[in-house]
């Protein structure tokens, strides 16, 4: 194929990364990457709200409802988070993505939006059980966030998420912070 015979639905269909054209948190459109990621067809994929993409429904509304101001605000949104495969040898299988999105109209931030998917299982793996309030933390403070900062966002206090991070740093076999946050990244 000739480099000027490439459009748009060409682009997307073949980008690297899993692409999502979003409303109200309902898949429009997707690409080939992002099915092939999730271990869906297409014609799964289409139509349905983007809670079977996530471990749990919890995770799904927690994140939808932390990201909507940012969106708001910015109209971006970026972060690492873990998300769950569906079919194939590998069904149920939880993974690091990176996950990028865009709102198309900021005063409405699930009304309309273009979301990027990057697994980055190949350089971090989930080995840990985790329960989903600790990958949320684990996810946060890989960011770099205080006790203080990932409470906020989370809605709970900065002393429970010391005991999410006591958990984890006991489940990682970690004696510090940083070490934590190195172990996670390693997974």
């Amino acid at each position: 194929m000739d480099a000027l015979e490439i459009d748009y639905r060409t682009a997307f269909e073949e980008a690297p990364v899993g692409l999502v054209l979003s409303r109200h948190r309902v898949i429009v459109d997707c690409n080939h990457a992002l099915c092939e990621m999730f271990r869906q067809t297409r014609e799964d994929l289409v139509g349905q709200s983007f809670l079977v993409l996530y471990p749990t429904p919890d995770e799904f509304e927690r994140t939808g409802q932390r990201m909507a101001p940012i969106l708001n605000a910015s109209g971006r949104y970026a972060d690492d988070r873990i998300m769950k495969r569906h079919n194939g040898t590998r069904e149920g299988e939880l993974f690091w993505c990176h996950v990028s999105g865009r709102a198309l109209d900021r005063s409405a931030p699930h009304a309309a939006g273009i979301w990027s998917f990057e697994d980055l299982s190949s350089r971090r793996p989930v080995k840990a059980e985790l329960t989903g309030r600790e990958r949320e933390v684990a996810a946060l403070l890989i960011e770099g966030q205080t006790s203080k900062l990932i409470g906020r966002q989370l809605g709970i206090s900065h002393r429970t998420v010391d005991i999410y991070r006591a958990r984890l740093m006991r489940k990682f076999k970690a004696s510090s912070t940083p070490e934590l946050v190195q172990r996670l990244l390693a997974g």
